[in-house]
């Protein structure tokens, strides 16, 4: 692996204009195929197997006018206050409202509150559903203008129109949040190197990737569905590992050159040391986000692999195009000193001076008092967990959306006039015999009218060839309460009964319904999905490593990790700490998907820094170091980078947080806080703490499995074997230009 590396890197060197030209030709490929190619992004969920999903085939198979996928827009009314909107002119107004909506472009049909009865008790709120032919991401920013200006009629005779839905809410976009992180990235690395061009080419080569995967992304789209948060977990990950990988190369090659090599020899050292270290270190985080498609559901599968596609960019362009710059800049990655910034050597050789770095003076102490060390970190993440223990979790509704937003504003007056459950009501399909589905559907609806947590059921509405009936059941709880989890499974346990003694089948669906299905298939596939990716992950480290014990002591500190990650959201999201601080305007559920998402995403990054780290470690262990020294010696070799790369990976993510988008802001905040716990308390406090516990027996390994492993050599021993004999040699040839000096002397 390091020799390959080691010539790919000085062949990129070589050729460095052919390499350079080659991804440019790339980028402008594949923007022209995103220019052309790009689909419209959707939301929409399809879970195969589930029950939800096959009533909403059913629909979409006969009963086109209402099966779910198209874009509505929920028109909420409301009478001026003292008022009611059963007087004659503000009914004509709604009337007429009505239909301006429905000559709409793009709408499929629009209904009328006072033919469905769908107005309050009190009089005072109306409700009409506008539904489009075509999904939320496919409308243009026209038609999303049309619908708010359609119910003018309304607003002029003196009704308050809110229009919420789908057909109201923009596409999720990223803004300009993430270029906060990465300006924050910039004075980083501005700081570590010391130098404008060392700091300038990790942002550049991240870019470059972030935008290569992007456009590929884009042009794939017109072949696979892609949801809104796709692109933006892509670009996420996309430039917080782009940044960081390049990092760990810049630093071993700058300290190549510092030791007198030449660049090429310099870059060779570099790839096939740090390098190997990229491309495990990469290889973990595609397993772990690839690994999604076991959940078996689509729009994660794909929000895994288009994540992974980046990672994967940000690995090629580590090992190619950034040797062919380095190429370019040659000595000037340690020149160009910034002004007001101290330049220090990435890798301080000194482990036993007195000015040591701040990295080693940490490892000397947590080696020297490392059973309270480990016995307070662990103690300090376990009481930070404790909230995952009350972990709920939904999808996201419109009780999350940004504050005075047209879909919050009517989830409010929908929820205050009608009642919480009108904001998620249950779609129960009864299909039949054309002779006796109407009679068992008319059956059924009186059945569910008598469940106790039911407020309301529509009379069946039936599909033209009489074998299939349409029933709105309201819950009377919001759609993420857990009695309405509880309405859902009784009415489906009554299911088999009802059908039997009705002659007819029941199904449940509905976006509230879907949702529920969603997360117990999450919570049903989590255990696989460890196992999977644990595993494979496991054998990895095994190769990297050739340590039993290492592999394990990384994935239980993993779980800690994860553990007080799970913990700070319950306590953001759920209970509302530091809500305000943080900009959540409402506290709820966690979003179903984000757990299982957040151990994808957060394993793979956590071993990044075990990779970076141990194998430093490794590195100092196998050329004689004992076992305390070899954990100082990786910390000389890794601290200051991998504390530069947790810090800008930290501050990409928070930029994220300041987005209104709830999913984004709850994504940056894992992210952010999973890194900052997982680097500087697990990988820089707990593992060197074990390490130096364990002694010899961390690096163990049987005899037979260590005979069978391939020899992968991630820390490039043969490299630096190498790199010790010129040295050899070079002080040798001046040893003797000195004595031949000497004896020529008279």
């Amino acid at each position: 692996m390091a020799n390959y590396l080691c010539r790919l890197a000085r062949a990129s060197l070589r050729h460095r204009r052919w390499v350079i030209m080659g991804w440019l030709v790339l980028l402008v490929l594949l923007g022209f195929g995103a220019a052309n190619l790009k689909s419209p992004q959707n939301n929409s969920l399809t879970i195969p197997g589930v029950e939800s999903q096959q009533a909403a085939n059913l629909l979409k198979e006969r009963f086109p006018a209402i099966a779910p996928g198209g874009a509505q827009g929920l028109v909420v009314f409301e009478a001026p206050s003292g008022s009611s909107l059963d007087a004659p002119a503000a009914k004509a107004a709604i009337e007429s409202s009505v239909s301006a909506l429905g000559s709409l472009a793009g709408v499929a049909g629009v209904t009328d509150p006072y033919a469905t009865n769908k107005i309050a008790p009190n009089g005072a709120l109306a409700l009409s559903t506008v539904t489009y032919t075509a999904p939320p991401s496919a409308l243009t920013s026209v038609q999303r203008t049309a619908l708010q200006a359609a119910p003018a009629p309304a607003r002029t005779a003196g009704l308050t129109v809110v229009i919420g839905g789908s057909a109201a809410s923009p596409p999720n976009s990223t803004g300009s949040t993430e270029v906060i992180g990465v300006l924050i990235g910039a004075v980083v690395l501005a700081i570590t190197f010391g130098s404008l061009v060392a700091a300038g080419l990790p942002l550049l080569t991240a870019i470059i990737g972030v935008v290569v995967g992007l456009t590929g992304l884009f042009t794939v789209s017109h072949w696979v569905q892609l949801s809104s948060t796709a692109p933006i977990l892509a670009l996420m990950l996309g430039l917080a590992v782009g940044i960081d990988y390049a990092l760990f190369i810049i630093s071993r090659y700058r300290h190549e050159l510092i030791r007198g090599a030449q660049p090429e020899e310099a870059v060779g050292l570099a790839a096939g040391t740090a390098g190997s270290a990229v491309v495990f270190a990469g290889l973990t985080v595609l397993i772990a986000l690839a690994g999604l498609a076991v959940v078996g559901i689509p729009f994660l599968t794909v929000m895994g692999l288009a994540a992974a596609g980046t990672v994967a960019v940000a690995v090629l362009i580590a090992l190619t195009l950034l040797p062919a710059l380095l190429g370019v800049a040659g000595h000037k990655v340690i020149g160009a000193r910034i002004p007001g910034v101290r330049r220090r050597p990435d890798y301080d050789d000194s482990v036993d001076e007195a000015g040591a770095g701040v990295g080693v003076r940490w490892a000397r102490f947590v080696t020297g008092h490392r059973a309270a060390i480990l016995a307070v970190a662990v103690l300090l993440l376990a009481v930070i967990a404790v909230p995952m223990l009350s972990m709920r979790t939904a999808l996201p509704d419109n009780s999350t959306a940004k504050p005075g937003s047209g879909p919050r504003l009517a989830y409010d007056l929908i929820a205050k006039d009608f009642g919480p459950g009108y904001n998620g009501p249950l779609t129960v399909v009864v299909t039949g015999t054309a002779g006796q589905t109407q009679a068992g559907a008319t059956a059924v609806a009186d059945q569910l009218r008598t469940l106790p947590d039911v407020t309301a059921v529509s009379p069946p509405r039936l599909n033209p060839a009489q074998d299939t009936a349409v029933i709105s059941a309201v819950p009377a709880s919001a759609p993420t309460a857990p009695r309405t989890t509880t309405l859902v499974n009784d009415i489906r346990s009554l299911a088999p009964a009802l059908g039997k003694t009705n002659n007819v089948n029941l199904y449940v669906t509905g976006t509230t319904a879907t949702n529920i299905d969603v997360s117990a298939k999450l919570s049903a596939a989590l255990p696989v999905y460890l196992v999977v990716v644990i595993g494979l992950a496991l054998v990895l480290l095994l190769l990297v490593f050739r340590s039993v014990l290492v592999p394990l002591k990384a994935t239980l500190g993993f779980l800690l990790t994860i553990g007080a990650t799970f913990g700070a959201m319950v306590a953001v999201f759920q209970w509302g700490w530091l809500a305000n601080l943080l900009g959540v305007s409402q506290t709820g559920p966690i979003i179903s998907f984000m757990p299982i998402l957040m151990i994808a995403i957060l394993f793979g990054l956590a071993m990044d820094y075990e990779v970076f780290l141990v194998s430093g470690m490794r590195e100092a262990f196998a050329h004689g170091a004992e076992p305390s020294p070899a954990v100082i010696g990786g910390f000389r070799h890794g601290a200051r980078v991998v504390t530069a790369a947790a810090v800008i990976m930290t501050s990409v993510f928070s930029g994220f947080i300041l987005g209104s988008d709830v999913t984004v802001k709850s994504l940056g905040f894992a992210l952010a806080f999973g890194v900052l716990i997982d680097a500087f308390v697990v990988r820089m406090t707990i593992v060197p703490a074990v390490m130096s516990l364990l002694g010899r027996a961390a690096w163990w390994i049987p005899a037979w499995l260590d005979r069978a492993l391939p020899d992968v050599d991630v820390e490039g021993r043969s490299l630096l074997d190498q790199a010790s004999l010129l040295d050899r040699a070079a002080d040798n040839t001046t040893n003797d230009r000195l004595r031949a000096a000497e004896t020529s002397r008279p």
